[in-house]
């Protein structure tokens, strides 16, 4: 009556040929948790908390990196995607591929230069439940070039996205915004108040001098897609870029950085004593914040210091997003760490840079006085806030590191697919390609009191992986033989006392491949049959879930999806479908 949707292999033996120094460098450090990708560069962070999970948005660095042949500087001119990840654990970092701005945005006016579309910088994200559909939007802002800003929109995180405007929402012509030929309309950040109005801050660059004058707010229209009224200025003192907007115990917060003018003592003094602050004046490149309960109002903005310092790391600019995910405040900003580390293992030219990684460190935010206490930013990053439970489905393109790993989509998949373009639309249907010798590392991996006793790999190709505890080869647990033409799922039976308890790492190194492409893997606890599939009968459909755990509603589905059922026979069952 059932058939089993796991095929089952023997188990091979431990023993492996390929030793620790043979495989893919470690470039971010396995005690690391920063960079979040340890190996796509992406800056200028954003993010917002659904369902659970943390998403967070960037530019695509890795995008102009591949375009300069690996080699040179940044001119953050071919940057004209949108990267995607995403979390439940603040350690382990689902990567959902990349938003195509320049595909999305391609029908935008071509014959006026600074309302079309030319690149896409730091985004900035938001989203909301629209009542009167039923339906959850979500808001994705970003910066075209120095002209001004666009704006996706869509009804999930990931997409699909498509563009509501056929030009830049903010731009030269628009009431209050930077003039033509002076500062910049650029580094958006948006937030939606307690009474469900959206506002959007941007602009920058200016004269370097302690009132650069270059900051703007300005009234989204509840379609979130337009402006509403006029832009006024923020008086930002030493203002430079990297506009963010957050409204936290009922006044707004804006985040910026600082530019590089002079500091000097009497003049700060001078602004001191006019509003009637104490606070010191910021250092260069530094993440400084205001608050307002009228942001239209600029004498109703209070300058309240630096929460950010330079972050180093290689870099020479500045950028970060303040985020709350649960009950924490998260300091989300970008440093070079790991174009120093491929620097000194020379993987690149000394002189290619500056290409720019995504960190995360822990905030302290007092809500009820807007108060952020400054951040020390470190590679050591953040504590996992949640074990990773290894018994539920989990894609391959999920992991804490990794070294000789490339990404396709493979709904896209070409024979000459260059190494880590990045070039599709953001999607839960990624795959990881993983040559002999690379490897991928999840953390903290909870296998419970009676341990794992069958692993499952849905793959495509022919490669050998093993399951270690560690990068020593001394530490495998079990290794899979696997060979298929088509995308299919393989399932080894393991001893359950190798995997209990909670694991610290979890790696799963590849000693050979030919073609070998993972999509997703999923431990088997020894008190568990196994996912199962009813051959005969009309299921009745219960519910159906992405493959990260989430709900999804509705009958229109992309992709792969998980859903649980009730059969004839009475019992629930879990499946995987494909539409």
């Amino acid at each position: 009556m059932y058939k089993n949707l796991l095929l089952t292999a023997a188990l091979v033996a431990t023993s492996i040929q390929v030793n620790a120094q043979d495989e893919a460098p470690d470039y971010k450090g396995t005690s690391n948790v920063n960079p979040i990708s340890a190996n796509i560069f992406c800056a200028d962070p954003t993010a917002l908390e659904y369902d659970g999970r943390l998403y967070v948005y960037g530019s695509n660095d890795h995008q102009q990196f591949i375009k300069n042949g690996k080699k040179g500087e940044n001119s953050y001119g071919e940057i004209k995607s949108i990267v995607v990840f995403s979390t439940d654990d603040m350690v382990n970092w689902t990567f959902h591929g990349t938003i195509d701005t320049k595909k999305l945005c391609a029908s935008w006016t071509p014959s006026v230069w600074y309302k079309g579309y030319g690149v896409s910088w730091a985004p900035s994200a938001t989203w909301r439940h629209n009542a009167e559909t039923d339906k959850d939007e979500f808001f994705l802002y970003f910066c075209n070039s120095s002209h001004g800003v666009g704006v996706l929109s869509a009804e999930s995180p990931v997409g699909p996205w498509k563009s509501p405007n056929k030009e830049l929402m903010i731009h030269y012509d628009t009431p209050g915004a930077n003039p033509t030929g002076t500062n910049a309309n650029f580094d958006p950040g948006v937030t939606i108040d307690d009474n469900g109005v959206g506002w959007i801050s941007f602009g920058g660059l200016g004269p370097s001098t302690m009132m650069p004058e270059a900051a703007r707010i300005v009234k989204l229209k509840p379609s979130m897609t337009e402006v509403d009224g006029k832009a006024v200025k923020i008086p930002a003192p030493y203002h430079f870029e990297a506009n963010e907007l957050n409204f936290i115990g009922g006044k707004y917060v804006y985040t910026y950085c600082s530019n590089w003018a002079e500091r000097n003592d009497s003049e700060w003094n001078a602004y001191k004593a006019e509003h009637g602050i104490t606070v010191g004046k910021p250092n260069t490149c530094t993440m400084c914040y205001m608050v307002s309960d009228d942001p239209l109002n600029p004498d109703s903005w209070v300058y309240k210091g630096v929460y950010g310092p330079h972050p180093g790391m290689g870099t020479n600019n500045n950028h970060s997003h303040l985020q709350k995910f649960g009950n924490d405040y998260y300091y989300i900003y970008h440093g070079a760490p790991l174009m120093e580390s491929w620097r000194n293992a020379n993987v690149i030219e000394s002189n290619c840079g500056i290409f720019r990684s995504i960190c995360v460190n822990k905030a302290t935010v007092t809500e009820s006085t807007q108060t952020i206490k400054q951040v020390t930013p470190s590679l050591t990053g953040v504590t996992q806030i949640k074990n990773l439970d290894p018994y539920i489905l989990q894609q391959a393109e999920t992991m804490a590191s990794c070294g000789g790993v490339e990404y396709e989509n493979f709904t896209n998949i070409t024979r000459n697919t260059k190494i880590s373009t990045l070039g599709n639309d953001a999607s839960e249907n990624m795959q990881i390609k993983m040559n002999a010798n690379s490897w991928v590392s999840v953390r903290k991996v909870n296998f419970g009191t009676v341990g794992a006793s069958k692993f499952t790999l849905r793959a495509k190709g022919t490669g050998t992986l093993d399951i270690r505890t560690s990068r020593s080869a001394r530490s495998t647990v079990a290794t899979i033989d696997f060979s298929s033409t088509t995308m299919a799922e393989q399932t080894i039976e393991i001893d359950p006392t190798k995997l209990k308890g909670v694991k610290n790492n979890i790696f799963f190194v590849v000693t050979s491949a030919n073609n070998f492409y993972v999509d997703a893997w999923q431990f088997t606890d020894a008190q568990t049959d196994g996912i199962r599939e009813i051959e005969t009968g009309a299921p009745q459909k219960e519910q159906v879930y992405d493959l990260l755990g989430r709900s999804l509603s509705g009958s229109q589905h992309r992709g792969i999806v998980i859903e649980q059922y009730t059969g004839k026979d009475g019992l629930r069952h879990t499946r995987k479908i494909g539409y």
